[in-house]
């Protein structure tokens, strides 16, 4: 899917440059090469169940349904809440679930999850996420202050949860709440 129809008008032309662009609310769509990478880490197989952290655009959801996932995926920002889900309805892209809501709180009522992908960069990692997680499932999520680790994490069983890190990337932050 054309990374150009997730952008506004006025960077058409860097449409396939691997960079950050504004998407508004503060909020940048994240480089081509970040999102696949991501993607990857999570090892998404079709019909899994994906709780996303910061739908933005809608670029990386549209990757994982593209993918086959079933997406849950929240929203913080009023402004890029409502942008998405027209954009999402003109290209025919449904999530299983699009919510504004606050991300550190995850979608409980929802899970357990197959895999959980955050893409802003978190200080912590939120343990509602962790507690959302099925035993056998990934979390990739960006985690440092100014600049992030990419780390992923493997729930082996109720209280076991195995980390391992992939260098050093640059996110919006993750905050908690709504706008």
């Amino acid at each position: 899917m054309p990374r150009h129809l997730f952008l506004d008008s006025g960077f058409l032309e860097h449409a396939y440059q691997n960079k950050a662009f504004p998407i508004g609310a503060g909020q940048t769509i994240s480089h081509p090469y970040t999102v696949a990478f991501q993607s990857q880490l999570l090892e998404v197989m079709p019909g899994q169940r994906i709780l996303e952290i910061g739908t933005g655009s809608g670029y990386q959801c549209a990757v994982l349904i593209k993918m086959k996932a079933q997406v849950y995926t929240i929203e913080r920002q009023n402004e890029l809440y409502k942008k998405t889900t027209q954009l999402f309805k003109k290209l025919f892209y449904r999530p299983r679930k699009f919510v504004f809501g606050d991300g550190y709180k995850g979608l409980p009522d929802q899970g357990p999850f197959d895999g959980i992908i955050v893409t802003c960069g978190a200080t912590d990692i939120p343990k509602a996420l962790l507690a959302q997680l099925k035993i056998g499932g990934r979390m990739v999520i960006p985690v440092g202050d100014d600049s992030q680790i990419m780390t992923l994490i493997i729930r082996e069983s109720e209280s076991k949860f195995v980390k391992s890190t992939f260098g050093e990337f640059r996110f919006v932050p993750f905050l908690d709440g709504k706008e």
